[in-house]
């Protein structure tokens, strides 16, 4: 009988009741549930936003794309490193060689043996997953591999059509250099594993085998698909040297064509003959023989890869390197010109006088009349202090210059947004409530004339306002999207209530104007009724208030993501956005514009370009409303894409402006439900897209070189220019590009135009003018379709004997003229702080005309800047006036062609010569005859005078009031005052001069937030 049971241990009987914790698995539910809310918070949210806008599509696809490339990249780095380090560990010989190395190895198998198969899973999947997020980041790369185009241009080396540089050898570089990264990671995995279980061997006797067999054949497959590779890759090289950059120019050089690109075929072909070296090693088993190719290949690179085009560029090609390197710098000039879009330009030899001439400008009174003198970089506090009406608007820094239809001609203006600013709101009013639910919008558009002012100098506004009033009609001035819109905020109440969103305070300082958005009929974002949205958005922003408020009802929608930038580049994350964005009233609607650009890098023998350096300038760097473009490079660019935001409900429309750029077209198979064609551009808004700033500097910085179209010329560069430095900025940063009505030298009439101005190349070079270029920037108004000079770039080269002064000495010119000089330290007495605006040039009397606004602010207190003075520069000739007319009329010697408003500083004196222009009757200024109505002059001098000093009073008192209408009401009567009285006192011209307007209050009437 066995006893051996009862000498087993007894197991503790478990105490009645007594289970297992719950604790541990509700922990690990709860934990598992609180990952999925966090990442449903930021993928589901984005689900919702892309499909309220209507592009679900391009969420879709892209993240479709993103998925199907990680899961290939996933598995083939995956599997390929996991079977390459089972088939090592199940093929490692049984009895492992006796070595002291060997010895040594079998402690660290001992050590790893327990988390061998831990570490043969997690090992590949975690190389796996990292392979599977860089391939997935290469999701555009493929689709436009997929959706590849037929440019039907062929490159000049090869005779391939631009769509296979364009689409395909990107994708294939791609391919190629992931298998070759997965061949060389799984061989370091399968080493390693052959070297630690005996399958490799290193060092012992020369008896005993260096490897296995089935290391042999492993290492030896791996060696050859890697060499396979390296001649592809070789192969492909020869391609994509068309490409390369280099000092002089871009592209492959005469050393690439004729010894760089052969050595590469060698070099694909040796590395292809190494492969089967490999092949023969695992099958025989010597590895001699691939060891000796190896080498080879390596002898072969230095030497015919590295040496041989040395020596060809030494010996050849340094003796004769300008008619050598002719035939590439002559294909480098026309790759580039077409790529960037300035093959054709309409080029004029203009030989500019430097002295002007009486009666220059009668030829150009169009131009002159249209002077822009509305600096939009430095008016903002203008508009803040005159328009921006209460704390919680604002103006950005630098605003925007659009063209709007007045009294039925076109004229040039300054416009800008007022947006929601909550940093202007007491500490005190800063809650979630208001926030998020009742400061949501911005109000209105302002408005004001490009070149006049009004009284004193100030903006000469056309619309503006709250309610909005002026020439720009009836449209909605609520703007939920702009710049500076907050992060969120949610919309809509109770359809029977007035809603709680502030328009503006009421005239009697007791209440407001609230509105409810009409979430019923209008949809602006996401809707965030339900229980299960709440708790979502609550996590994304991280406001617990958006689960407990009443204000977050059935009809609520939340808006973000609003800045019209961003909108863009959500819904068509193939473009590169211009760096302003602008607004403009279209149908009853505020539009913001943004320009979208297709880029490429892969454009044979195109300059490649670093697209933030080039787009770069006093604007960006001192302006947060401007951006350069994105830190990238490129060598092909088109504005492919017009694109409007809806400042009201954040509708974002993207036009195929370029409907022929190849690029864009292999998109739009991409996303084909994403571009409207531009025949849906009407005529409304078709009158308000303008040629881009960003594009203009790109081509502006190519022309440089680029306007050199002889390669013997280009190669020495003698006559290469440069954009001048801004004279108003401190330090080395470029002058921007000025938009103004203009008509150049051989064109039929004045167009609204960019333009920009070229000094020659270096640092020792002179500050004199070399070139000048303008691109007609009015698209037109015609619905679908451009204006027919829409584009056309025109390009003035001035004499090289740099006889016309630059921006630079202008500027300098400017600044110690007596005569200015005099009128700053006048204008400067009392604290006053003189302002230079922009120093626009203009192609006029047959000559270069510079023209400066000189504006004057308080250096303290409420300061805003007021136009006082204008100077002109024509060559060495230099005269400050208070009016644009004077200024002109001193420089051209009392030519005085224009006839345009003279009032505020803009226009000009109308020509005594002119047909319907009256003779000097006696007792007019300046016929030395008593002036019998003097007496009549005095006396509405000293009406104007009054009625001037009673208007102020009433604006003070309705502004004290909060009556904006009254307030803009006494604003127009002191305009008309202070116009009566200027008109007196020039009536009173050759008399004593004991009235004048110097009777007035200087001081300005005080603005909607002092």
């Amino acid at each position: 009988m066995s006893f051996a049971s009862s000498s087993r241990p007894t197991r503790p009987a478990r105490p009645p009741g007594k289970r297992r914790g719950a604790l541990v698995p509700t922990l690990v539910v709860l934990g598992a549930i609180v990952v999925l809310v966090l990442i449903l918070a930021q993928v589901w949210t984005e689900v919702l936003w892309y499909d309220q806008l209507g592009f679900l599509e391009v969420l879709r696809t892209e993240w479709g794309t993103r998925a199907i490339l990680f899961a290939i990249g996933f598995l083939v780095m995956g599997a390929a490193v996991g079977l390459s380090m089972r088939y090592a560990y199940s093929s490692r010989p049984v009895y492992a060689p006796s070595t002291p190395e060997q010895a040594s190895l079998d402690q660290y198998r001992e050590a790893i043996e327990p988390l061998r198969k831990v570490v043969m899973i997690a090992g590949p999947a975690l190389v796996g997953f990292v392979a599977g997020v860089m391939a997935s980041q290469q999701w555009d790369t493929v689709q436009l591999w997929m959706h590849a185009q037929h440019v039907g241009t062929q490159d000049p080396q090869y005779g391939i059509d631009l769509g296979f540089y364009l689409f395909t050898l990107p994708a294939l570089r791609f391919v190629v250099s992931f298998l070759v990264a997965v061949v060389v990671i799984a061989a370091i995995a399968s080493l390693a594993t052959h070297y630690l279980y005996g399958g490799l061997r290193i060092g012992g006797s020369k008896d005993t085998p260096r490897t296995t067999r089935a290391a042999r054949i492993q290492l030896g497959v791996l060696g050859a698909v890697l060499m396979v590779l390296v001649a592809v890759n070789y192969w492909l090289d020869r391609y994509s040297i068309l490409t390369k950059t280099a000092d002089k120019f871009d592209g492959a050089s005469y050393t690439d064509v004729h010894a760089v690109i052969p050595s590469k075929a060698i070099l694909a072909g040796i590395a292809a003959f190494v492969a089967v070296t490999f092949v023969v090693t695992a099958i025989r088993g010597n590895w001699r023989l691939p060891l000796i190719g190896v080498g080879l290949m390596i002898v072969a690179a230095i030497a015919v890869g590295g040496i041989y085009p040395a020596v060809v560029q030494r010996f050849q090609v340094q003796p004769n390197q300008q008619d050598a390197e002719s035939e590439f710098i002559e294909r480098n000039i026309d790759a580039t010109r077409v790529a960037y879009g300035i093959d054709d330009i309409e080029t004029t030899e203009y030989d500019a006088n430097v002295t002007a001439a009486p009666q220059a400008l009668r030829d150009d009174a169009e131009t002159a009349a249209s002077i822009r003198l509305l600096d939009p970089q430095v008016v903002s506090p203008s508009f803040k202090q005159l328009q921006q009406v209460t704390n919680f608007y604002s103006f950005p820094d630098t605003l925007s210059v659009d063209r709007y239809q007045l009294d039925g001609e076109s004229q040039d203006t300054v416009v800008a947004a007022r947006e929601l600013n909550l940093s202007g709101l007491e500490a005190s009013q800063r809650n979630w409530t208001n926030d998020v639910t009742v400061y949501t919008h911005g109000y209105g558009v302002v408005a004001a004339r490009g070149n006049t002012t009004a009284g004193r100098g100030a903006p000469s506004f056309f619309e503006g306002g709250i309610p909005s009033t002026g020439e720009l009609g009836d449209y909605e001035p609520r703007l939920y999207f702009s710049p500076e819109s907050p992060a969120y905020s949610i919309v809509g109440g109770p359809e029977d209530s007035t809603g709680w969103e502030l328009d503006y305070p009421t005239n009697d300082g007791g209440g407001s104007v609230n509105t409810r958005f009409p979430t019923q009929d209008v949809s602006a974002g996401p809707e965030i009724g339900n229980a299960w949205n709440k708790l979502l958005y609550a996590v994304k922003f991280g406001s617990e208030q958006i689960l407990f408020s009443d204000r977050v009802t059935a009809d609520s929608q939340i808006l973000y993501d609003r800045s019209p930038r961003e909108r863009v580049e959500k819904v068509a994350p193939y473009l590169t956005l211009d760096g302003r964005v602008y607004p403009a009233v279209v149908d009853g609607r505020v539009k913001w514009i943004v320009d979208g650009y297709t880029t490429s890098s892969e454009y044979p023998y195109a300059a490649q370009v670093t697209l933030d350096s080039a787009t770069a300038d006093s604007l960006t760097q001192s302006s947060s409303a401007i951006e350069a473009l994105q830190p990238k490079t490129a060598n092909y660019i088109r504005n492919s894409v017009k694109a409007t935001v809806d400042a009201y409900d954040g509708t974002v429309t993207l036009y195929a402006w370029d409907d022929q750029d190849p690029v864009l077209k292999a998109w739009n198979e991409i996303f084909p439900t994403s571009l409207q064609p531009l025949s849906e551009i009407d005529g409304q808004l078709m009158s308000h897209l303008r040629y881009p700033e960003d594009l203009f500097k790109v081509q502006r910085e190519l022309l440089t070189r680029y306007h050199v179209s002889d390669p013997a010329q280009f190669f020495t560069g003698t006559d290469f220019w440069a954009v001048p430095d801004d004279p108003n900025a401190t330090g080395d940063v470029a002058q921007p590009p000025y938009y103004m009505t203009l008509r150049m030298p051989k064109q039929e009439s004045a167009s609204f135009s960019l333009t920009s101005t070229f000094i020659p190349f270096g640092q020792q070079a002179r500050n004199v003018m070399r070139g000048y270029m303008a691109v007609d920037a009015d698209a037109g108004a015609q619905d679908g379709e451009k204006a027919a000079e829409y584009g056309k770039i025109r390009l003035l080269e001035l004499p090289r004997d740099g006889s016309v002064p630059g921006p630079g000495q202008v500027n300098n010119n400017m600044t110690t003229d007596s005569a200015v000089a005099e009128e700053f330290t006048l204008l400067g007495r009392g604290g006053a702080k003189i302002v230079r605006a922009n120093l626009l040039a203009l192609p006029v009397g047959e000559g270069m005309l510079f023209v400066q606004p000189v504006y004057l602010q308080a250096e303290s207190g409420t300061t805003f800047p007021l136009l006082q003075r204008v100077i002109a520069a024509f060559g060495d000739d230099v005269a400050i006036s208070e009016t644009l007319d004077g200024a002109l009329d001193a420089v051209f010697e009392g030519d005085s062609g224009v006839d345009t408003d003279n009032s505020g500083g803009g226009g000009t004196t109308p020509d005594p010569d002119e047909p319907g222009t009256p003779e000097p009757e006696p007792g007019d200024p300046g016929t030395g005859e008593p002036d019998g109505d003097e007496a009549q002059a005095r006396a509405d001098l000293a009406d104007a005078l009054a009625r001037a000093q009673a208007a102020i009073q009433d604006s003070q008192t309705a502004l004290a009031e909060g009556d904006f209408a009254a307030y803009g009401d006494a604003q127009d009567a002191l305009d008309a005052a202070v116009e009566d009285a200027l008109d007196a006192e020039s009536r009173l011209a050759g008399s004593d001069g004991t009235a004048s307007t110097s009777d007035l209050d200087p001081t300005p009437a005080p603005s909607a937030t002092s």
